[in-house]
C-alpha cells in the first residue's frame, strides 16, 4: 500500500540558474551552462494561455509496499508448511512536482516503479493502497483515487482499443460515452481538433487495427490511446510508456505531439520513458530518474549533467545524460543518498486553487443532471448498439464462420438423414437427428470466444472509467446478436426441416427454428458467461468443451434418468440439452400420437401396432405436452448465464486499474 513519511524540509535542487537554463530560448550548444549541454536539451519556452487555468501537481514522499500472495514452501516430503510473504518495498519516500504546460519524464531500470507511480498518482489502484497525504494538486490535498480518475487523464502501455473501428469512429464513440453533456455538434468538432492535435486526420476513416487485421501504424495508434483519455479535456496527463515498440522516428512525433498540446492547452504531462533519443530530450523539460523505488535525480537535464560532472565522470560522446545515467544509477543512487537532496520546483506562475474540491462537486451534480436529461441508460444502450453492429458487420470471420456453420451443417445433416422413413428405425433416426443438432448447435458458438476475450479489456477500461454500465454492455449485446441468430437459426432449420421430412406442419416447423433459436442464444449466453471467467483462450475453450461434454452425457439421451447416480442428478436437471431434446421430440410427435410406426402382422388381413408415437413420448416420460415450460426454461438459461456474466463483469470492473 502506499504510504507518507514525514521528512524535514530538504533544499531543492533546482535552483534560480537552473530555471533560467531551462526556458533558455537558446538552440547553441555554446551558450548552455552546462558543458555537455547540446542543442537537444535546451527547451523551448512554454507558450500560456491567460485564460486556460494551470495546475500543478506535487507527490510528497510517497511510499508503496507490496504484499505478494501467501506461497508454501516443502520443509519435507510428507508436510507442507505455509510461507509468510514478506512486504516488497516499490516505492520509498517519492516526491516531486510537474507544473503545467511542461513534460516531466519519469526514467529507471526496469521493475524500479515507474508504472507504479503512475498508477498510484493518476488514481488507478485501489482505495487501500491510497493515502490522501500523498498527492496534492494546486496545494490541495487529493482525499481519494476517485478525485484523481475525475482530474487525470492515463495512457496505460498497452493500446486497448476495438480494431475494427476507424480513428474517427473510436474518438467519436469515446465522446459520446465521456461527453453526455453536449450536442453532437459540438462533438464533432472537439474529435476533429482532437485528431488535428494529434495529427491522425490524414488516417481519420483507417482501421485501427491490430496484430491480426492490418490498420494504422504504431505511432498512429499510439497517439489514437492518447486521443481517447484526452476526449474530455483533462488538466493533467499521465502516460506509461507512450513511446515503448514504437521507432525512433514514430516515438519523437509522439512526444513531439505532447509537448505541443502541453504548451497549447497548459496541461500538465507526466510520462515514463526508456533512453529517450536526444531529440526527444529537447522536448522534456525535467526528469525524475528512479532506481529501486527511490529518486536518484529530479530536475532539468543541465543539472544532471552538473551532478554528473560533480562526480569526476564524463559522459561519452556517443551517449546523452540520460543514457549515461542508467549506466552509473548506483553511483547516483550513493550520491544522492550522501547529499540528501531532493527537488522541489519553485512556482514561477499563479496556479488557480478553486479547481480540485470546488469543480468535483460540479462535476458531479452535472453528471446528475445528465443522467436525468438523457436517461443515461438507453443512451449508452444506443450508443453500444451502434458499435455492435458495426463490429459485427467488420467481422467477416464471424460472419462468414456462422453462415457456413449453418448452412453446411443444414445441408450436411439433411443429406444423411434425407427423407426418414416413418418406421420404428425412422423414430430412432430421428432420435439421433435431434440429439446431433442439439450437439453441433450448441458447440457451434466457440468461435465468438476470442471476439469476446478480446473485447473484455476494452470493456474493463471503459467501465471502469465511468464510459458506461456493465448493464449497458450486456444489455445491448443481447439487442444486437438477437436478430443476427435468428438468421443463423433459420438458415440452419429450413433444409433441415423440409429436406429430412419432419412432421409437415407450418406451425410445427415454426416452433422447430424458435427453439432452434433459442439454442443458439443459450449457447451464445453460455459462452459469454464462460469468457468472463476464463483468463485465455485455450481455458475458455477447454472449459467450454469441459461443460457441454457434461451437460450431452446428462441429458437423458446416453444414460436414463433413472440410472444416473444420486450425485449426479442435478446435471440432469442443469443440462441444457435436456430441455431442448424434450421440446424437440413433443413438437415432432405430439400431433401425429395416435400415428403407428411399427406393425406386428398376425394374419394376412390384420396386424397389431407395436409403436406410436405416443410410445415413442413415453419412452422418455414425456406423457404432458411441456413445450412452452421447457422453452421458459430454456429462456431462463439464456437469461441466467447472462445475469451470471453480469455480475462477473461487474466485480472486476469494480477492481480493474486500467
Amino acid at each position: 500500500m502506499a504510504t507518507c513519511f514525514k521528512q524535514q524540509p530538504q533544499p531543492s535542487m533546482n535552483n534560480g540558474d537552473d530555471s533560467v537554463i531551462l526556458f533558455s530560448t537558446s538552440n547553441s550548444p555554446e551558450e548552455s551552462t552546462s558543458p555537455a549541454s547540446s542543442f537537444y536539451y535546451s527547451s523551448p519556452p512554454p507558450h500560456h494561455s491567460s485564460n486556460n487555468p494551470t495546475y500543478k501537481l506535487t507527490v510528497q514522499n510517497l511510499s508503496h509496499t507490496f504484499i505478494p500472495s501467501k506461497g508454501f514452501i516443502t520443509t519435507s516430503f510428507c508436510h507442507l508448511v505455509q510461507k509468510k510473504p514478506k512486504p516488497v518495498s516499490i516505492l520509498k519516500s517519492v516526491s516531486f512536482s510537474a507544473t503545467s504546460s511542461e513534460i516531466l519524464a519519469i526514467v529507471g531500470p526496469s521493475g524500479t516503479g515507474k508504472s507504479t507511480l503512475l498508477r498510484i498518482v493518476s488514481g488507478r489502484v485501489k482505495d487501500n493502497d491510497f493515502d490522501p497525504k500523498c498527492v496534492s494538486i494546486n496545494d490541495h490535498q487529493i482525499t481519494s483515487p476517485a478525485q484523481l480518475r475525475k482530474i487525470c487523464g492515463f495512457v496505460a502501455q498497452e493500446d486497448n482499443l476495438l480494431p475494427l473501428l476507424t480513428v474517427k469512429e473510436t474518438l467519436m464513440f469515446t465522446a459520446k460515452f465521456r461527453l453526455k453533456g453536449i450536442g453532437a455538434k459540438e462533438r464533432e468538432d472537439r474529435v476533429e481538433r482532437l485528431m488535428q492535435e494529434l495529427r491522425l486526420v490524414h488516417v481519420a476513416d483507417s482501421f485501427v487495427g491490430d496484430e491480426e487485421n492490418r490498420g494504422i501504424s504504431g505511432g498512429e495508434r499510439k497517439r489514437v490511446s492518447i486521443g481517447v483519455d484526452m476526449i474530455h479535456d483533462p488538466p493533467i496527463l499521465l502516460l506509461d510508456e507512450p513511446t515503448s515498440g514504437l521507432d525512433s522516428s514514430s516515438a519523437l512525433q509522439v512526444i513531439e505531439m505532447l509537448s505541443t498540446m502541453a504548451k497549447s492547452k497548459q496541461r500538465t504531462v507526466v510520462l515514463s520513458i526508456h533512453q529517450p533519443s536526444y531529440r526527444i530530450l529537447y522536448h522534456i523539460s525535467s526528469f525524475l530518474i528512479l532506481s529501486h523505488g527511490s529518486v536518484v535525480h529530479n530536475g532539468s537535464i543541465e543539472l544532471l549533467e552538473e551532478t554528473i560532472s560533480k562526480l569526476g565522470l564524463q559522459i561519452p560522446v556517443q551517449l546523452n545524460a540520460i543514457e549515461f545515467s542508467m549506466e552509473i544509477i548506483e553511483t547516483l543512487e550513493d550520491s544522492y543518498s550522501r547529499t540528501d537532496q531532493i527537488s522541489g520546483t519553485e512556482n514561477k506562475e499563479p496556479y488557480s486553487s478553486s479547481w480540485p474540491e470546488e469543480e468535483i462537486v460540479r462535476d458531479q451534480q452535472d453528471s446528475r443532471k445528465i443522467g436525468t436529461y438523457y436517461f443515461s441508460s438507453l443512451y449508452e444502450i444506443m450508443i453500444l448498439c451502434s458499435r455492435f453492429w458495426k463490429i459485427i458487420y467488420r467481422t467477416k470471420q464471424l460472419f462468414l464462420a456462422r453462415t457456413m456453420q449453418a448452412l453446411v451443417g443444414g445441408f450436411g445433416l439433411a443429406s444423411v438423414y434425407m427423407k426418414v422413413r416413418k418406421d420404428e428405425e425412422g423414430v430412432a433416426e430421428r432420435l439421433g437427428l435431434f440429439a446431433f443438432s442439439l450437439s453441433f448447435l450448441l458447440s457451434s458458438t466457440v468461435e465468438a470466444l476470442p471476439i469476446y476475450l478480446q473485447e473484455r479489456r476494452v470493456l474493463m477500461k471503459e467501465a471502469s472509467r465511468g464510459a458506461y454500465r456493465i448493464s449497458s454492455y450486456m444489455i445491448a449485446n443481447t439487442f444486437v446478436f438477437l436478430p443476427f441468430l435468428f438468421a443463423v437459426a433459420i438458415l440452419f432449420s429450413v433444409p433441415v426441416y423440409w429436406l429430412v421430412g419432419l412432421n409437415p406442419s407450418i406451425a410445427a416447423f415454426a416452433f422447430f427454428t424458435f427453439v432452434v433459436w433459442l439454442i443458439i442464444l443459450m449457447a451464445s449466453s453460455l459462452v459469454l458467461f464462460l469468457s468472463a471467467v476464463s483468463p485465455d483462450f485455450i481455458s475458455g475453450n477447454s472449459l467450454i468443451c469441459t461443460v457441454l461434454g457434461a451437460f450431452f452425457l446428462f441429458s437423458g439421451y446416453f444414460i436414463p434418468k433413472e440410472s444416473i447416480p444420486k450425485y449426479w442428478l442435478f446435471m440432469y436437471y442443469v443440462s441444457l440439452y435436456r430441455y431442448p431434446l424434450d421440446t424437440l421430440l413433443i413438437n415432432e410427435y405430439w400431433s401425429i400420437r395416435s400415428e403407428c410406426f411399427s406393425w406386428h402382422p398376425q394374419d394376412y388381413s390384420h396386424s397389431k401396432c407395436l409403436l406410436t408415437g405416443n410410445d415413442v413420448l413415453k419412452s422418455r416420460g414425456l406423457d404432458k405436452d411441456t413445450r412452452w415450460t421447457n422453452v421458459g426454461i430454456m429462456f431462463g438459461f439464456f437469461v441466467l448465464y447472462r445475469v451470471l456474466c453480469w455480475i462477473i463483469l461487474s466485480r472486476r470492473a469494480s477492481k480493474t486499474t486500467i
